[in-house]
This record gives structure tokens, sequence and C-alpha cells, in this order.
């Protein structure tokens, strides 16, 4: 039996600051098989590794994060760290000599408005560093993603769907449409258990994807299930079920 891929959501958000450099690296030492970061694009141009549009939940600061002045990053600590927020540069440079699959995820601003060429700034990283091969473009976007194919039809993309997301245009509709421009579907947990049926039936199980799951009966319950990868904040709970599910199948 084949089991599903494991990804650390933001690093590895419930074991270590998410999203910082101490995740990133503690990451590595892990038996699972991708990373997922967030990418926002400042004002001066840098593509900077945070969650929010805001930098009022994991750091030190306030205010928007696209208001950051050329290299003032720096200055701006993560919450419980003596880090500051990492670039996409940094987390390539270290992501670059493993055998990481990296998923990168491209934000929106404070108004929930797409930055402006972020697609092309992170898709010339990627390529710069010749990733290209082992990176997930990522997006709760129709309109990001079509971009990314546009753009960089060479890298992978993956789309994020919950409830909140399918919404506006109903569950199937939803689908559908993020079908024809990603190669993933990455569906909530919750939407994808009450929705099971119809979703694995539109979506074919190497292209099915669900997040977060993070306690063990729920990471053992998705691993039965025939999904390509799954997202996790504690990717090292996910690496021991899976290695005992290995073993007893063995």
């Amino acid at each position: 039996m084949t089991y599903p891929l494991i990804v650390g959501h933001r690093g590895a958000r419930n074991l270590w600051a998410e999203n910082s450099m101490t995740g990133f690296r503690n990451l590595l030492d892990l038996s699972v098989d991708a990373v997922e970061f967030d990418v926002h694009l400042s004002a001066s141009g840098e593509l900077l590794i945070i969650h929010d549009a805001t930098l009022d939940r994991t750091t030190e600061r306030t205010g928007r994060v696209t208001d950051l002045a050329a290299g003032e990053y720096r200055s701006v600590i993560l919450k419980d760290t003596n880090e500051c927020i990492p670039t996409l540069d940094e987390v390539l440079a270290l992501y670059a000599p493993s055998n990481f699959t990296l998923h990168v995820e491209l934000k929106a601003d404070a108004d929930g408005k797409p930055y402006q060429g972020l697609e092309a700034k992170a898709a010339a990283e990627i390529d710069r560093f010749g990733l290209a091969d082992r990176a997930i473009l990522t997006s709760f976007s129709a309109d990001v993603l079509k971009t990314i194919r546009d753009v960089a039809p060479h890298i992978s993309r993956l789309s994020s769907l919950n409830h909140k997301s399918v919404q506006a245009k109903g569950l199937t509709k939803s689908v559908e449409d993020m079908l024809e421009v990603s190669d993933i579907l990455a569906i909530e947990k919750s939407l994808l258990k009450e929705e099971w049926d119809l979703l694995s039936a539109l979506v074919p199980a190497d292209r099915l994807g669900v997040w977060v799951q993070n306690e063990e009966e729920d990471i053992a319950y998705w691993m039965d299930k025939p999904v390509r990868q799954m997202t996790s904040d504690r990717p090292d709970i996910a690496a021991k079920v899976r290695e005992r599910l290995m073993h007893a199948a063995a």
C-alpha cells in the first residue's frame, strides 16, 4: 500500500515558530517529504516568508507586510524567537541540497488583493535555484493559478479549498474550475470528510490532498485514505504513524 506524502505546514508550526528558519531547518531532520510556506511581497519588492498580511500575530511588530521598507524585515522579530522574517531566497537556499518538495503559497495583501507580479517573481527565484521540478506554487485563487500557468507553465500548481472558498460557486463548480488550473487540489479535512464520496469521484487520488490534521487518530484516519498528500502542523507525529503502518503492512 502507498501512504500519503507528508507536508510540514509552515515548517511545522506546532513544533517551532511558524515560517521560521529554525522550523525549516529542523524539519529537514524528520522523515517527511515536503515543506509548505507562505510568501508576501513588500512594496520594495522583497519576497518575505510570513503567513498573514499583517505583522501583528506572529511578530513583535504591527502593521502591514507590504509597508515594510527595503531591508526592514531584518528588524522584525518573530514572536518567541530571536529570528527575523525569512526571505524566499533564504528558504530556497536551505532546501536546495535536500530532496524535499517545496509548497510555496502565494498570499494576498491585507485587502485580499493578489500582489501584482508575485507569481513571476516567485517563479524566477525558484528557477534561479534550479528547483522548478521540486516546487509547487499554491493559491486559493483561480486567477493567481491562471497567472502562474501563464508565466511559469513548467512549475506545478496546487489549489487550496475550504468551506469558505467554495461558497460563491458551490462545491462541484469550484472543484471543476480548480482542476482546470491546478495539478493538485488540497482540501480542508472537514470539507473533504463531509463530501468524501463526491470529492473522491471528482478528483483523482493522485491529485488529491488534505489539510490540516495534527492528532494521531486523525492522521491515522487519513493515512488510510487514497490521497496523494497530507499537510500537518505535527509532521513528526505523521511520520511516526506512517512508519508504524508501513511496518505493520510489511
